[in-house]
């Protein structure tokens, strides 16, 4: 499975992680034509090697027009709607955006949707979440790790006023995460869009066992004398039978009860949830008291990441409480791949069973595509897909 560890040995930031993502392959091309993309052409992209510490780093900077001081995150979901990413990179920037949002509105005491993202609403700032997120996919990237981050020390100055480091929303979008003060005399190292990026991609801390296919360094704006202050991306190959042994792991899953919601709109706050990283979310139909129907919504998340999705299920949906408790999980291991049909390409899943052989899905969505494409039937495509991807 192709995986991006992130080494945030000082700190992360979005314009480090471009950086780090042209060294181990990103196209500057595709990174010079994502600003009109976004319906931004006057934006320039500059892209130049640079020195950190020792090290030849990528560095990533954005020649912007006059532009609005911030903006409300649906402004932002509308630049992001129209730059024809695909849907899971439009969804996770907009899981990054809210989770920056709901995190400035918690401080703040309103919503996340009264809240206006000033530094994060910039246009640099859309860019480096946009861009992570879509050149991940572009690289193929199928998981994310990340290991503890670097906070810097001392004070930072923002659209607030002058703020302890981490500032108080960066440090909300930590919770859970493994983080490390320092160095001394470092100053703000890990940026909202940084500590976003990290919250909404990263599955866990790196695998024990991986084989490293290619590494690259993407600068930050600070050089500290006598030490890099650089992000480091692995491009690495994790072995696709991890979760095919048996091997258990420790997951937390919350429960609420609903019975005072519309269908559509609670389906939006699972969708919202999956969004945002969760393991699974599953609505079951349930009675509550005096016999009123009812939805239980149990979802499934990492147990750094409990709080966050408590407060998502008490946000999001009508609940007034939500049950937390501890499971453990085996997960198969699952690929993706393609394969052509009368001409068209299906993707399909192919989980690798526990004594070695596989199971394969066609993806519904391709498999109508397809059917309605060549005036066969759904159940034909499914079958020849499915003969498709067993053949050697």
């Amino acid at each position: 499975m192709r995986t991006a560890i992130l080494d945030p040995f000082s700190g992360i930031a979005g314009d480090m992680a471009l950086g780090a993502l042209l060294g181990v392959g990103l196209d500057a091309g595709w990174l010079r034509a994502l600003p009109a993309r976004l319906g931004l052409a006057d934006v320039r992209v500059e892209i130049r090697e640079v020195l950190r510490g020792e090290l030849v780093c990528w560095k990533v900077d954005f020649e912007i027009p006059p532009q609005p001081h911030g903006r409300h995150i649906a402004q932002i979901r509308e630049l992001v709607g129209r730059s024809g990413a695909p849907e899971s990179v439009r969804r996770r920037a907009d899981a990054a955006f809210t989770a920056i949002a709901s995190a400035e509105g918690e401080i703040h005491g309103v919503s996340a949707e009264e809240v206006h993202l000033h530094e994060v609403g910039a246009v640099d700032a859309i860019l480096d979440v946009v861009g992570v997120i879509w050149g991940l996919d572009e690289l193929a990237v199928e998981d994310v790790r990340c290991g503890a981050l670097r906070t810097g020390d001392g004070t930072v100055r923002a659209a607030h006023g002058l703020l302890p480091v981490p500032a108080p929303a960066t440090l909300k979008l930590l919770e859970g995460l493994p983080i490390r003060p320092g160095p001394d005399g470092a100053g703000e190292l890990v940026t909202p869009t940084g500590a976003a990026l990290v919250r909404v991609l990263a599955s866990g801390p790196p695998p024990a066992e991986y084989v490293p296919v290619r590494s690259g360094y993407g600068a930050g704006t600070k050089d500290f004398p006598g030490r890099a202050n650089a992000l480091r991306i692995i491009l690495a190959e994790v072995a696709a039978g991890a979760g095919a042994s048996g091997d258990r792991e420790q997951v937390v899953l919350l429960a609420c009860d609903v019975d005072d919601m519309s269908p559509e709109y609670l389906a939006a706050a699972a969708d919202r949830a999956r969004g945002a990283g969760a393991l699974d979310v599953v609505l079951l139909a349930t009675t509550m008291k005096k016999g009123r129907p009812g939805t239980r919504v149990e979802l499934l998340c990492s147990p750094e990441d409990a709080e966050r999705f408590e407060s998502l299920l008490l946000t999001e949906t009508t609940t007034i409480g939500v049950r937390r408790s501890e499971v453990s999980r085996v997960a198969l291991a699952r690929t993706e791949g393609t394969v052509a049909v009368l001409g068209h390409e299906v993707r399909v899943k192919i989980v690798v069973l526990p004594a070695g052989g596989m199971r394969v899905k066609p993806e519904f969505d391709d498999v109508q595509r397809v059917a309605l494409a060549t005036g066969r039937r759904p159940a034909d495509i499914y079958q020849l897909a499915l003969g498709a991807a067993e053949r050697p």
